[in-house]
């Protein structure tokens, strides 16, 4: 007996032997794991190489890399709430799903990653993210020249954005503030290199496009919103506490106190577009005011004899080739017009 038994021991032991081994099933955790590590090593490829000072691809560079990243990162949410996230089509009471070439499933694409009524993003995130999306379609096979220091504040939110989702929906240990470091700078910009950033003649003619129509749907509160675009400004400060001493960078924190005065004191100093005048409106200007004699010659000899339109006396600008008068000398010439004023208001 002992020994028939042993007998149908091994023949079992056979049978489980040529019996062929179950497939591995992946499970919804190691799916999503892989998912987040791919994602965020692109989010950190993407700042890494736009920090690099010897890389000149890099606006191209950080948008690409940053649309993988954010796509493999809602592709983890979805799979983590049983989001359906593989495009499919209807076939009779079926669903059948659409496979790539080589046989594997099609998965959404980032711009469908951001319609879908499951998206758990902010919507001024998702503003900021499809106008990501929308220059990477722009400049996908197209050369692109000196948009990196125009468009960084919308990157810069753009990256926040993404530390601070990978935070709050899988946790702390995903962010990637913690391994990146305030990139240092040799120079500081001079007053003519901001003004070169705020001028856009310079872009191709289908960015430049694509960003003036983006932002004229934009609400003043999308447009100045931080998540949109992260704008920071920088001033050498005295430091009377010593733990602060060597910190290159003091974040104050938006809506505080301190950040309020700091606003409204730039809010007072800020430029703003000055207003514009042609000649013709001035004389007009000086007619309503009673001194009607004053006319268009009149006031062609006098910015002639005063040189009005050196540059540095502030005057007004030129335009595409058309001289515009400002405030300033709409002054200049009601004083004159007011010391010569018998003879205009006869």
């Amino acid at each position: 007996m002992a020994k028939e038994s042993t007998t149908k021991k091994t023949s079992t032991e056979k049978s489980l032997e040529v019996r062929r081994p179950r497939k591995r099933i992946r499970r919804v955790h190691s799916v999503r794991r892989e998912l987040l590590e791919k994602s965020r090593e692109a989010a950190l490829a993407a700042v890494q190489i736009f920090n690099n000072p010897n890389t000149t691809f890099k606006s191209e560079t950080f948008v690409v890399l940053m649309v993988i990243a954010w796509t493999y990162l809602l592709h983890a949410y979805y799979k983590t709430h049983s989001v359906e996230y593989r495009y499919c089509k209807v076939v009779g009471k079926r669903r059948r799903f659409i496979r790539t070439k080589s046989g594997a499933f099609r998965h959404w694409d980032f711009s469908e990653c951001l319609s879908s009524k499951d998206c758990p993003l902010d919507p001024i995130v998702v503003l900021n993210l499809r106008f990501i999306l929308g220059l990477r379609d722009e400049i996908e096979h197209r050369m692109t020249t000196q948009i990196d220091d125009l468009l960084s504040a919308r990157f810069q939110a753009c990256c926040i954005n993404y530390h601070e989702v990978m935070d709050s929906l899988f946790g702390e240990k995903w962010g990637i503030a913690h391994d990146l470091s305030v990139s240092l700078q040799f120079s500081s910009l001079t007053e003519e290199q901001v003004d070169q950033l705020s001028n856009q003649e310079y872009l191709p003619a289908n960015i430049k496009t694509f960003i003036e129509g983006f932002d004229s749907q934009l609400t003043p509160e999308q447009y100045s919103s931080s998540k949109f675009a992260y704008r920071v400004f920088f001033l050498p400060k005295t430091i009377n506490n010593p733990n602060q001493a060597d910190k290159v960078v003091t974040v104050v924190k938006e809506g505080s106190e301190l950040a309020k005065s700091v606003n409204a004191t730039i809010a007072v100093v800020k430029e703003k577009e000055k207003p514009k005048w042609r000649p013709t409106r001035i004389v007009s200007k000086m007619q309503s005011e009673g001194f009607k004699e004053f006319t268009i010659t009149t006031h062609y000899h006098l910015w002639k004899e005063l040189d009005a339109k050196k540059e540095g006396k502030g005057f007004g600008v030129q335009v595409e080739g058309v001289w515009y008068w400002y405030d300033s000398w709409v002054d200049e010439v009601r004083k004159y017009c007011q010391e010569k004023e018998p003879k205009f208001k006869t």
